[in-house]
């Protein structure tokens, strides 16, 4: 039969954590600062508090959550987050950007008209390349919604 290793550290370990906790404030002086000033900020703003309250009320906070996830209403909600989820997943960012600046833009524009464009003026403009080409989109959208739509099963009303 087998007789038993008798293992003795050689540093204990306790004596190690306490050695390296007393260290840890110097080693880490620039970090801790940082994070005292973070808890700073958040203490002034206000953060904290919330934090507090949420971490107080995390029962019925939690226990409302659960009640008005079983609901039919709840259960669609959190579906619907989840695939709206999944279209902020399939979007690229730098397109999503692009259309941000373009957006913006294009509301600048807007406000700087004093008068409506006449017909002929949003005719040309409808007409431009980059009008076309969102249009294009548009429809392609447009189209994918009707054959979603179609697609769908029927609701039923209760």
């Amino acid at each position: 039969m087998a007789n038993p290793l008798h293992f003795v550290p050689k540093v204990d370990p306790k004596l190690e954590l306490e050695r390296q906790l007393k260290a840890a404030p110097l080693e880490n002086a620039e970090a801790l600062l940082v994070g005292y000033d973070i808890l700073k900020t958040a203490h002034a703003n206000g953060t904290l508090d919330l934090v507090n309250g949420l971490v107080g009320g995390r029962d019925a906070i939690a226990g409302k959550l659960a009640e008005y996830a079983k609901l039919p209403g709840g259960i669609a909600a959190i579906r619907n987050v989840l695939e709206l989820g999944k279209i902020l997943m399939a979007l690229d960012p730098e397109t999503l950007e692009e259309l941000t600046k373009a957006v913006t833009t294009a509301t600048g524009q807007h406000r700087a008209e004093v008068k409506p464009p006449s017909l002929w003026a949003l005719a040309k403009r409808a007409t431009s390349e980059d009008s076309r080409r969102g249009l294009s989109f548009m429809t392609l959208m447009l189209q994918a919604v009707g054959k979603s739509l179609r697609a769908a099963p029927e609701t039923k009303e209760k």
